[in-house]
């Protein structure tokens, strides 16, 4: 009775479209899960997020989930996520992702890597977006995240109004590997929020890749 009363008061809205969500609802409304962009690159080997890494690191597979268009819901869903504090956005769309992803050759995996926040921004923010999407897919994909084998050494300025060559050169050397014997032989799934240009991605696969015989796949919230 007592969250009844405080869904009257302060209703819960859905963090893509705004909208009041019902009472059988949970962050995204019906309508937001049905109808917000999905690339569907997961079915297609050779889909635009694969072929931005194309001479660029040896990739198994990569995709994301959904269209990124400015001022739109995915937009809107990622603001909420990412300076909003709503860590669900994270899990639900995560889960929902990795429901896609079961069935595909992304389902060989061996282990879940988001790609890592500094310790200061985690701080600031209170969690890694990143994890946060990489724990929504292994609960559907039933593979474990690992937080402690790719470490962030420094605090990164943002990227946002960055060129590809000054996203690159703000990240090529700010990762770094930790436990390689653990992950010595695996297939890694990469994780982050959002792909542009694919540079932080690029800097975490070739620290990653040095390890003998690891194999690396890339997912992606979002791809601009």
């Amino acid at each position: 009775m007592l969250s009844d009363f405080f869904a009257l008061i302060f209703p819960e809205s859905c963090a893509a479209c705004h909208q009041t969500l019902l009472k059988n609802e949970e962050t995204l409304c019906t309508s937001c899960i049905l109808n917000l962009p999905k690339t569907n690159y997961w079915k297609t080997k050779d889909n635009p997020v694969s072929k931005l890494f194309w001479g660029r690191i040896p990739v198994e597979n990569a995709c994301s989930f959904y269209h990124f268009t400015k001022g739109g819901k995915v937009q809107q869903l990622l603001h909420q996520l990412k300076y909003k504090g709503n860590k669900n956005a994270g899990f639900i769309t995560g889960k929902l992702f990795g429901t896609e992803l079961n069935n595909t050759p992304f389902k060989e995996i061996d282990v879940i890597i988001p790609v890592p926040l500094h310790l200061s921004k985690i701080k600031k923010r209170g969690y890694n977006q990143s994890e946060l999407i990489a724990i929504g897919l292994s609960e559907t994909m039933q593979k474990p995240v690992k937080t402690n084998w790719l470490i962030r050494k420094y605090a990164s300025e943002t990227q946002t109004k960055k060129s590809r060559f000054k996203r690159w050169e703000n990240v090529k050397e700010i990762f770094a590997t930790a436990n390689e014997n653990e992950f010595e032989g695996k297939h890694l799934l990469i994780v982050d929020d959002v792909i542009t240009t694919g540079a932080t991605i690029e800097a975490c696969a070739q620290l990653l890749l040095k390890v003998k015989d690891v194999k690396i796949s890339i997912v992606a919230l979002a791809s601009a």
